[in-house]
């Protein structure tokens, strides 16, 4: 009777727990392997940023998970983020590093987007960098003045990126004459092309030039503005977009939600409809990597900027960015498409 009764609460205890489980669940993410895509060649700052996340957060995830970065270079950006939000898996096990310039190309409704970034869940950003606008040091043009006076070609890497967007924006808000020069796989190849003279210069976060400009050549680059928050500590003397608009309230209110679209500067996402569950476990990886020791010392050692945001504060980011009023959407639009012919 004895064994009887065991054998009924054994079977009770499988079906409803009533008991504590013989054995325990194993995370969903062991045995799989995290996809972390981005729009660059290797070599660019996106994809180093990656590198260095992917061989520390494993530890973070429970389950310790392989990882991989996955190459998609097209388009700007507009590839690699289509791709995450229409074809990638949405189980959490891929992740892509979304080119800054997108934020502003799908508020302002620029073709070549075919997902919302809205939809997407945002794990975390890297860094919050300048932007800056620099020549070579064969260019003619020296300062901002010098651009207004003719012609500056700055190569680029596609529609989509920042470094399109941005000249044609200030040629409107500042009288200058930037003409892009696009279709660069990737910000090294523009690098070099400024150096062999082909183009005059470009668009590019500050840490990404102070990396991808070999030291010995450092000084042949010349800043002549940037945009951010405020200054960058290494570019006391170079104007800062947002000061000279002051006094104007359209052009005020145009570069105050474009510098709003830039503060994300290197921003890490999960597609949309992964389990809320999983995109904290994410999350929550991504921030305690960004404060690992063995992470910051590899940090160190590229020469990157590592002043991260957690994944909540670029959803809301995000979200302030797309609800910006309309008037000043449509003004942007019409900035960044440059004059009609």
């Amino acid at each position: 009777m004895g064994r009887q009764r065991a054998r009924v609460c054994f079977a009770l205890a499988s079906m409803i727990g009533c008991v504590g489980p013989a054995i325990a669940q194993e995370p969903f993410f062991a045995g799989r392997t995290l996809t972390f895509s981005t729009f660059t060649p290797p070599g660019g700052s996106y994809d180093t940023y990656l590198r260095l996340l992917t061989r520390h957060i494993s530890k973070y995830v429970p389950g310790n998970p392989n990882t991989i970065v996955f190459n998609q270079p097209g388009a700007g950006g507009l590839t690699a983020v289509n791709y995450a939000g229409k074809v990638a898996p949405k189980d959490g096990t891929f992740m892509t590093l979304v080119g800054v310039g997108l934020f502003m190309q799908e508020a302002v409704g620029l073709p070549g987007m075919q997902v919302s970034l809205k939809d997407f869940n945002w794990i975390g950003n890297f860094s919050v960098v300048n932007n800056v606008f620099a020549t070579w040091t064969t260019a003619k043009v020296k300062s901002l003045e010098d651009a207004k006076r003719g012609p500056v070609l700055f190569g680029s890497v596609g529609a989509g990126s920042i470094d399109a967007q941005l000249p044609l924006t200030v040629n409107a808000l500042l009288g200058t004459q930037f003409k892009v020069v696009p279709g660069y796989p990737g910000s090294p190849a523009v690098i070099l092309a400024m150096m062999r003279g082909e183009v005059d210069g470009k668009v590019n976060g500050w840490p990404s030039f102070k990396v991808e400009v070999p030291p010995q050549q450092r000084s042949e680059l010349i800043p002549i503005l940037q945009l951010g928050l405020e200054k960058d500590a290494d570019l006391p003397d170079v104007p800062l977009l947002r000061d000279l608009v002051k006094g104007d309230p359209k052009k005020g209110a145009i570069v105050e939600f474009i510098t709003l679209s830039l503060a994300p500067s290197r921003p890490l996402a999960a597609p949309p409809d992964v389990p809320r569950d999983r995109v904290q476990t994410l999350r929550n990886a991504f921030d305690q990597t960004m404060k690992d020791p063995g992470f910051l010392a590899d940090a160190a050692k590229t020469g990157f900027d590592i002043h991260p945001m957690d994944g909540e504060a670029v959803q809301k980011i995000v979200e302030q960015i797309m609800s910006t009023p309309k008037d000043i959407i449509a003004q942007t639009k019409t900035l960044m498409a440059g004059p009609t012919k």
